[in-house]
């Protein structure tokens, strides 16, 4: 398959860095973990895979809190699935580091959508089925094509782009870069050109930011504040009650920047109808079938709540939560009766297994002693991991763990390997 399906959409059938230090780990310094640590994510019994649920879906909403590899594993994810499913896939990403760019082969990402070349690929030794492109947000360019799309006549539109306010704080003001960043999904969405869209969703104070956004950009431009603001410019006939408002801003501010804002919020409010109705259909979108959610955390304790109220906000709003995404989870083995045993005993007998090996005795006996105590101290990490994951009160359609890697990502094999351990 080497383009969208009928009709632009598929109906059935993407930073984590791998170097860090572990949730709640012990202030004894451990050793790092094995470097043959198993590179395959653990899911519950009877769970889905993100192979099957991203062949189902048209847009994965890759969310969560900062920090925890949010933008790398959605990159992971596009990535695998243009390996496997074929089509095009883009993944359209808020803020990536230099190092993604770099793994997906490019220069530099912008507003407009890039192929990913295959060289990339072929690199990695892969022959991709599909194509994948990447985008990156960028919040003025794309609030000026929202003017250009909903301005009422031409005049209109170049009165508001020449704007000092608007120049100055367009992209800047609060919930612009939530709300742009559903806008440009909705309209990339609408184009009909992708089999399957991965959005890295911007990082905000509070998670549920960029879901409130469309509806809070519709109130705003139908709020009294509003009104307020565009009476000094529609009209000198300030009423009493705000006269005095106004005589104060007037001194403090200046005329002409009053002006300024009564000017931009008139002519903004002339795209009041289009706005909404845009909000309306970017609302519609997120609970649409086609569209769900993958929240990416640690097991950390602060980014574990975050991600389980998360998930039980989107249950409340009737979102889709497909998948949950823990990153930089140690491997198993180090929970495992039979291996803690072992590493006990090496502790315990460690003079007399370094009497057997030759040598300095006593340094011998030095490294046993701490290889031993450093993966005892790894598994009190990995058993408080257990019970954490244990206790997650969410119950989406694929749950993944993905292991410390012993690198950063700098290429697309990276990519992919991260991709493989939550694949399938």
């Amino acid at each position: 398959m080497t383009g969208p399906a009928a009709g632009g959409r598929k109906k059935a059938g993407g930073s984590q860095s791998r170097a860090g230090s572990a949730p709640g780990r012990p202030s004894a310094a451990p050793v790092a973990p094995p470097a043959a640590a198993p590179r395959r994510a653990s899911r519950r019994d009877g769970e889905g895979t993100l192979d099957g649920l991203l062949a189902a879906k048209e847009i994965v909403i890759s969310c969560g809190p900062g920090g925890v590899g949010k933008t790398t594993t959605a990159a992971a994810a596009a990535a695998m699935a243009a390996c496997h499913h074929g089509g095009r896939v883009l993944v359209l990403t808020v803020d990536p580091a230099r190092r993604l760019a770099d793994a997906l082969g490019l220069s530099g990402i912008g507003n407009v959508e890039r192929r990913i070349p295959d060289e990339a690929f072929r690199a990695a030794g892969v022959a991709p089925r599909g194509e994948l492109w990447a985008a990156m947000l960028d919040t003025k360019e794309s609030w000026d094509a929202l003017v250009r799309r909903h301005a009422p006549d031409a005049r209109t539109r170049d009165q508001i782009l020449a704007n000092p306010l608007y120049r100055n704080i367009a992209g800047r003001f609060v919930q612009s870069h939530d709300y742009i960043a559903m806008e440009r999904l909705f309209e990339i969405h609408a184009e009909g050109d992708y089999d399957l869209i991965v959005v890295d969703t911007p990082p905000t104070r509070n998670a549920l930011d960029f879901l409130d956004a469309p509806q809070r950009m519709a109130d705003f431009f139908s709020s009294r504040l509003l009104r307020w603001l565009i009476v000094p410019y529609r009209s000198r006939l300030v009423n009493v009650a705000s006269r005095p408002f106004y005589q104060v801003a007037d001194r403090v501010l200046g005329t002409q920047f009053l002006a300024d804002i009564s000017e931009f919020f008139v002519l903004f409010q002339t795209m009041h109808e289009g706005f909404v109705e845009r909000a309306g259909s970017v609302t519609r979108l997120l609970s649409d079938r086609r569209t769900t959610f993958m929240v990416v955390a640690t097991l950390e304790a602060t980014p574990v709540r975050e991600a389980e109220f998360f998930s039980r906000e989107l249950a409340q709003r009737g979102l889709h939560l497909g998948a949950v995404v823990l990153n930089k989870v140690l491997p198993r083995y180090f929970g495992e009766p039979a291996a803690v045993r072992a590493a006990q005993a090496v502790r315990d007998r460690a003079g007399e297994l370094a009497a057997t090996l030759g040598g300095d005795t006593a340094q011998l006996e030095r490294v046993l002693h701490e290889v031993a105590e450093s993966f005892l101290n790894f598994s009190v990490v990995a058993r408080r991991e257990a019970e954490q994951q244990a206790e997650l009160g969410t119950t989406p359609e694929v749950l993944a763990t993905v292991p410390f890697f012993d690198a950063d990502i700098v290429d697309m094999a990276g990519l992919l390997e991260l991709g493989a351990t939550i694949w399938g």
